[in-house]
């Protein structure tokens, strides 16, 4: 049942009451004040065992001890035990010492480094172990051609200075010998040190001060070389850069003249310590007119006798224009050459036919007479004999009309001798000697 207010024990009791009453309790400035913890070093920091705070059960207080109660719960609230005091410093020490030992990590971490890339130098902090690392970080590639010092695998440590050099394709044309090179050079000068090319004195395509970009560059280098120039009797010796033998020898103070030449190739490479002679040389020049020779064709006729060969179309020479060159080298006379050659003429082929028939039989009443006589005596032996009006010809001085009646074709000058004898002899068995008022005695003997 509900009880009126008043007629009820107050039964309440704070916390700190239950301390005051048990044995022992010394009140607020009874007691030597603790020393104030202090948190060790965090590297040095040795945490404490837990502490394990436990509550005594406290009993129920009388009603009579409450007279000062307020002014003893203030004196306890503004008093600092020691065991309360340490558990608000713990957490706090720990905090101190995980951030203190954290920093410590991270600056011990971080290197502070100078990377040069293509002579572009830049300070760096990196965490990079090494130095390859470091170049992956900052986007730096790297190729087969170019030069990393220290190497990509060094171990990094603050301080430390990294070079980044970027190789280039260098096309050199060095004394006329074409080479693919790569250099880590920025410029020309730099490039020629680096590939050990002596340059003092030597003609350059470029300025030694020009740039050299990463795509490369074309360089015609031609280094001083000592020539010696032979001429007119004399010895020259010139160093110069030149590009030909001409060249080199122009520098010797030597002209060359009409069809003055040298010893070499005058477009040709001078090369060091080389020789050259001037050749002097003078000449005219010869032309000579040269018969060319026909060629002769045989085509066989069966109208003809064997041994009777008739030239149906005569051979002309063709004829050929050389000209010569007669020169003096140096004085001496040297073996005419020939230079050009025209043909002025073609020569024109000879065609002859030649006879296969077959001998006709032997002519009977005729064979045993002195028919060699008979032809000694018309035509001094000679079967293409003709006389001077040119109506008869032959061994026998046949007309062309008596000729052709006892079977001949052509003129009778061009049968052979047997073709001749054997018309004779039928002429003959037709006509007796008659043919032959002067020398038809002489078949007779």
């Amino acid at each position: 049942m509900y009880a009126a207010p008043g007629t009820y024990d107050d039964t309440y009791r704070p916390a700190y009451e239950a301390y005051e009453a048990q044995e022992g309790y010394e009140p607020y400035g009874t007691y030597e004040a603790h020393e104030t913890y202090v948190a060790p070093p965090p590297e040095t920091l040795v945490l404490p065992e837990p502490i394990q705070l436990t509550e005594p059960p406290f009993p129920r207080q009388a009603a009579g001890q409450t007279a000062g109660r307020a002014a003893r719960r203030r004196r306890t609230r503004s008093a600092e035990r020691p065991e309360s005091t340490m558990r608000r410093l713990l957490p706090q020490a720990l905090v101190v010492a995980f951030l203190a030992g954290g920093t410590t990590a991270f600056v011990a971490e971080d290197k502070a480094v100078e990377l040069t890339v293509d002579g572009a130098p830049r300070t760096l902090h990196t965490f990079a172990d090494d130095v390859g690392e470091l170049l992956a970080e900052e986007g730096v590639r790297v190729g087969a051609h170019d030069v990393v010092a220290p190497g990509p695998g060094t171990e990094l440590t603050s301080g430390d200075e990294i070079a980044v050099r970027y190789g280039r394709p260098v096309r050199l044309t060095l004394d006329g010998q074409r080479h693919e090179m790569w250099t880590t050079g920025r410029t020309v000068e730099e490039a020629l040190r680096q590939l050990g090319v002596r340059a003092e004195g030597a003609y350059m395509s470029v300025s030694r001060s020009q740039r050299i970009g990463r795509a490369g560059l074309a360089l015609d280098v031609r280094t001083e070389r000592a020539v010696t120039v032979m001429a007119d009797g004399r010895a020259r010796t010139v160093r110069t850069n030149a590009a030909t033998v001409r060249e080199a020898v122009e520098a010797a103070g030597i002209t060359l003249r009409g069809e003055d030449t040298t010893s070499v190739a005058p477009g040709s490479f001078p090369r060091d310590g080389q020789t050259v002679t001037v050749l002097r040389i003078t000449g005219t020049q010869e032309v000579r007119e040269e018969p060319i020779p026909f060629a002769v064709r045989r085509t066989d006729d069966p109208s003809l006798f064997k041994g009777t060969e008739v030239v149906e179309q005569a051979g002309q020479p063709g004829l050929r224009r050389d000209t010569y060159s007669l020169r003096s080298v140096n004085g001496v006379r040297q073996r005419p050459k020939r230079i050009r050659s025209e043909i002025v003429r073609e020569p024109r082929e000879q065609v002859v036919k030649v006879g296969t028939k077959p001998l006709p039989m032997p002519v009977h009443g005729a064979d045993g007479l002195d028919w060699q006589s008979l032809a000694h005596c018309e035509s001094g032996g000679r079967p293409n004999a003709v006389d001077p009006s040119g109506t008869y010809g032959g061994l026998y001085q046949f007309d062309t009309h008596t000729w052709q009646s006892l079977g001949g074709s052509g003129r009778p000058q061009d049968a052979s001798a047997t073709e001749q004898t054997l018309r004779a002899k039928k002429l003959y068995v037709r006509r007796g000697a008659s043919p032959w008022p002067h020398c038809g005695t002489r078949l007779h003997g």
